[in-house]
């Protein structure tokens, strides 16, 4: 079930239908690599490689996901399948604020699940859950609105 739950999700927030999306009809990334990527470097990274850090921006801005979060989702079998040194690659190379991702994640957690901090905490650093820092979910946790 949590699977289907998660694909369901993954799909809604990949495919644009989400609050974001529908004003600009494009979709949102807040953490696209600053530099450009010169054609030649560009020509060095293998393809699949790009791919899989796209995919990884998608989930860090759309999704919110932890870096140990994103990982697993491009190597799944039932997500992404890229190759581990893909995932690595992408996971080394995007650019995000895992705290901010736990933050926004805690958030949700307590507006439309009701938890509490603990439980939320839990959810966060739990290798079933969402897999963030212990430091991640601190931080979250400690920065959460009244």
């Amino acid at each position: 079930m949590k699977k289907i739950l998660l694909i369901l999700l993954l799909s809604i927030a990949l495919t644009g239908c989400g609050s974001d999306n529908a004003e600009s009809g494009k979709e949102k990334v807040e953490n696209e690599p600053k530099e450009e990527v010169s054609e030649e470097t560009e020509k060095d990274i293998p393809k699949e490689y790009q791919s899989a850090l796209k995919k990884a921006y998608a989930y860090v801005n759309n999704m919110h996901m932890s870096k140990a979060g994103v990982y697993d989702q491009l190597i799944s079998e039932h997500g992404e399948n890229f190759s581990k040194e893909a995932a690595q690659y992408a996971v080394d190379n995007v650019e995000a604020d895992w705290k901010e991702n736990a933050l926004k994640k805690a958030i949700a957690y307590q507006d439309d699940m009701a938890m509490s901090p603990n439980a939320i905490h839990d959810q966060l650093t739990s290798e079933h859950g969402e897999k963030f820092t212990e430091e991640e979910a601190s931080y979250a946790v400690d920065n959460l609105p009244e």
